[in-house]
């Protein structure tokens, strides 16, 4: 099972790599359309979530899972908002939300990391 496991957990950390570098491509192989417009950022956010899945099925914990998540969504999710292609209403709420969540699951990565000592 652990085999199945690390197996599934690395393949979903290098699809979402690919999501994050060639969004356009993945687009192309999986659904014969190269992703386009919003479809960019979008495939971009689902490819940290599976980085972040995979991180937390292997080799660390879920929390340290989701806050590979978090950050990693708060960092693009900023990044989109500098850049201004695209900025909805709830952009900067959500770039907030995730940064005040990035540094409780950072604080609690923190505390588990000293209770284990």
């Amino acid at each position: 099972m652990k085999k199945v496991l690390v197996f599934t957990a690395i393949a979903e950390v290098v699809t979402g790599l690919a999501l994050l570098v060639i969004p356009s491509l993945i687009g192309q192989l999986l659904f014969g359309q190269q992703f386009a417009g919003v479809a960019i950022p979008v495939a971009r956010v689902t490819g940290i979530a599976l980085i972040a899945l995979g991180i937390s099925c292997w080799p660390a914990t879920p929390l340290i899972g989701m806050f590979a998540y978090s950050s990693g969504v708060t960092l693009y999710l900023a990044y989109v908002g500098f850049v201004g292609e695209f900025s909805g209403v709830l952009l900067w709420p959500a770039v907030v939300a995730h940064a005040v969540l990035s540094i409780l699951l950072g604080r609690a990565v923190s505390a588990a990391e000293a209770s284990s000592k």
